[in-house]
């Protein structure tokens, strides 16, 4: 019997469909010059509405959850244990989508003596975990086809696997020794650092359209976090936020949308954007960009990778993926890896957002233009260019509280620093890579297995956590303990059944002496495909009886309308219709009454 030897995870070959371009004439080659001019252009505008969706996306999540977000950052009895920092940096960064923004909220809590730096730190390593969680939603768009959900999963994950092994070495290192606190101090003890302005790249382009649809105050987060009483009454949408050097004659006529009102002689101007003169609460607002920036989102990302699976075809593919994913010759092999590190923090500098980066390469990990091997120095990368931002955007900060936002700043530099450290420079050492390709043959048989990951690693897991911490280190220590031993003894006889099982017992060699819906996923998947297929039915069944219903509806009025006809011709029928009619409308009430 012939086994399959075909690797799931070799990129595969997009083969070109086409007539090759030796056998166009002049006219055949000048059209598919225009109709790829076309679809190039055609591609940067729908990646432009995808960073743009991106952007609202995260003020609709500010939105929805900014002012749960403040609250939470205002209990600072609990941000003091530093699982409940980490778990709260998570939680947060999950509810504005944004671990810049989570980012600056600490920073603000610490320049204004809110937070110690110390505390702060577990927070910004769960905000590194909570962005990505992104790219991983963006995977789950592209589940219908198997191949590629596997690689645009793992290609996805990877980045998920990197920030949770990170964390989980560093996090304890961090409440042993302070490690990044005690070096962030020394750097910014050694060095005379002035304050700058942070650079308006990407965004100069963005925000032409993002501003026009929603522009929000995330200094009411803050507030709410510092505990400003003012700042809950405050809405997060932005009224007033243009300011003139300018004198007027008075503000009696000053009406919307022109100037609002004058202040120390500066002239404020209401802003324009869509919602600029809602009465709509904040939620509803949010719901409701929620919901389009999703459509618009999806529907992007599907456009794009059709768009890149008719460009990227033949001769013009294997380009592509062999400027990608090719090393450079022997000896040098390994510096391809870090120019790929560089890549992307310059690209995710450029477009000042790690979500947006990694986002825009899971398409390319699936349709197999990127390799995975290649997607995860990239999306170090991305974890360096968003923390740069995050300095510069701290060097804006005033001369008084520049050393404290700075320091937390530099704290995330290192955190992802010392990941990379950890986990990319021995070949060995890449488990992200490992675990991320069998969690992407996993949702590639159980594709519902995706959603199960989705759920228990950003929310299930970290409010587990947190409310075991907020029991106590002593209910903490005495569950978590057990469990984490658990799993550190299960994960070892795993690697040991598969490479060394001469090492073990008979009756560990394989997990046969548990129930099968204890070491596999079979039994889950019937039931979930049971209880798919009755849900479809159902739904099948009631269409089925509404088309029913329509078809007996359509019957009545047609008889009703022959009976009419009937009656017109012959008076005496109709009569004695509607002596029947009426016995039957009395035998019904009796009916009812019985019952």
């Amino acid at each position: 019997v012939e086994q399959d030897s075909e690797d799931p995870w070799d990129l595969p070959e997009l083969k070109d469909t086409g007539v090759p371009w030796s056998a166009l004439d002049t006219k055949g080659k000048v059209l598919r010059v225009l109709v790829s001019v076309l679809k190039f252009i055609i591609l940067l505008g729908l990646l432009y509405m995808f960073i743009c969706s991106l952007d609202i996306l995260s003020s609709a999540f500010q939105l929805v959850g900014g002012r749960a977000a403040g609250d939470i950052f205002q209990e600072n009895s609990i941000l003091s244990n530093p699982l409940a920092g980490l778990v709260i940096g998570v939680l947060v960064t999950l509810l504005v989508q944004s671990s810049s923004t989570s980012s600056s909220i600490v920073v603000s809590m610490v320049s204004s003596g809110i937070l110690t730096v110390q505390v702060a730190v577990p927070i910004i390593m769960g905000t590194n975990i909570g962005t990505s969680v992104t790219n991983t939603l963006v995977a789950m768009t592209q589940a219908g086809d198997r191949s590629t959900f596997r690689r645009a999963f793992a290609g996805a994950t990877v980045h998920d696997f990197f920030n949770w092994l990170s964390v989980l070495v560093l996090l304890p290192l961090e409440v042993a020794s302070g490690y990044l606190y005690r070096v962030t101090e020394l750097i910014i003890e050694s060095f005379q650092i002035e304050s700058g302005e942070a650079p308006d790249l990407l965004n100069v382009i963005t925000d032409v359209l993002t501003e026009a649809i929603i522009q929000l105050d995330e200094s009411v987060i803050g507030g709410i976090a510092s505990g400003d009483s003012d700042a809950r009454n405050k809405s997060m949408i932005k009224i007033c936020c243009v300011k003139f050097n300018v004198t007027v004659p008075g503000v009696e006529n000053c009406t919307f949308p022109t100037l609002c009102w004058v202040e120390d002689f500066n002239t404020i101007k209401w802003c324009n954007h869509l919602f600029v003169n809602t009465n709509l609460p904040d939620l509803a607002v949010g719901l409701i960009l929620l919901a389009l920036s999703l459509l618009v989102l999806c529907s992007c990302l599907v456009c794009i990778v059709k768009l890149l699976n008719s460009m990227l075809k033949g001769q013009v593919a294997s380009v592509i993926k062999k400027i990608l994913n090719t090393d450079f010759p022997f000896p040098f092999g390994w510096v391809t890896g870090y120019i790929a590190i560089v890549v992307g923090a310059g690209m995710t500098f450029i477009v000042q957002s790690s979500s947006v980066f990694t986002s825009a390469i899971t398409p390319l990990v699936g349709i197999g233009v990127i390799s995975i091997e290649r997607a995860y120095p990239l999306s170090l990368g991305s974890n360096i260019g968003t923390t740069t931002t995050a300095i510069l955007a701290a060097m804006a900060s005033p001369g008084d509280r520049l050393g404290n936002a700075l320091q937390i700043a530099l704290v995330h530099f290192l955190f992802n620093i010392s990941g990379i450290i950890l986990w990319y420079p021995i070949p060995f050492t890449r488990f992200p890579i490992r675990m991320a390709k069998s969690l992407g043959n996993i949702t590639a048989s159980y594709r519902w297995f995706a959603a199960v990951y989705i759920i228990l690693c950003f929310f299930v897991l970290p409010l587990l956590v947190f409310s075991l911490s907020l029991a106590g280190w002593q209910v903490l220590v005495g569950v978590g303990v057990p469990l984490v031993v658990m799993l550190i003894v299960v994960v070892v006889i795993n690697v040991l059944q598969k490479r060394k099982p001469g090492f073990l017992p008979a009756g560990l060699r394989s997990w046969d002496f548990l129930p099968l819906w204890a070491h596999s996923l079979d039994p889950w998947d019937k039931v979930v495909v049971a209880f798919t297929a009755k849900c479809c039915c159902c739904c099948k069944c009631c269409q089925g009886s509404n088309d029913d219903q329509g078809h007996e509806d359509q019957e009545s009025v047609e008889q009703s309308t022959e009976m009419r006809k009937a009656a017109y011709d012959n008076p005496a029928m109709a009569v004695e219709k509607e002596v029947e009619d009426e016995i039957k409308i009395e035998l019904d009430i009796i009916k009812v009454a019985k019952l």
